[in-house]
């Protein structure tokens, strides 16, 4: 396997990878996210473009995720700086079966630990058994669960 590089800001190929990754899992009957909340206009309005993270295998993009340095809405009670919080972690369907998923979650870890934030933090549906034991195996704690418009997820943390 060629040697991942990871670049920032790239919505756009971010949009590429999360719309393919959508659209297969919805082919699959395991619907994630909705394919027309995926496009860069709809990604920026949660997440700036500088929060944006893209995995390349030579000049591929094969994995996203979102980092930001607060998350109001699923984590309120947090004090600034005390993490930073993962959003939309996905790999592009040509690319899975690679351990990808996890060589993102070692970058998100990364990036957190040289913000100096103790914590990375996430959540993800609590229906989604597949994608609990991907954080678990990874090393995320389970924090609680709750109910954020109409969502039911589950809240994990990682110390970094």
């Amino acid at each position: 396997m060629t040697e991942l590089t990871f670049t920032s800001g790239d919505i756009r190929a971010a949009s590429r990878v999360l719309t393919a990754t959508a659209a297969n899992l919805a082919a699959l009957g395991r619907p994630l996210w909705p394919v027309p909340s995926l496009t860069p206009e709809r990604l920026e309005r949660h997440y700036p473009a500088e929060s944006w993270r893209v995995a390349w295998l030579g000049d591929r993009p094969v994995g996203a995720f979102a980092l930001i340095p607060e998350d109001p809405l699923f984590w309120p009670e947090a004090a600034p700086g005390e993490a930073r919080y993962l959003h939309k972690l996905g790999v592009h369907p040509d690319a899975q079966g690679r351990r990808l998923a996890s060589l993102l979650l070692e970058e998100a870890r990364r990036e957190t630990r040289v913000a100096g934030a103790p914590f990375l933090r996430l959540d993800t549906a609590a229906g989604r058994p597949k994608l609990r034991a991907l954080y678990e195996a990874a090393g995320f704690r389970a924090v609680d669960e709750q109910h954020v418009r109409g969502f039911h997820v589950v809240r994990y943390e990682l110390s970094v």
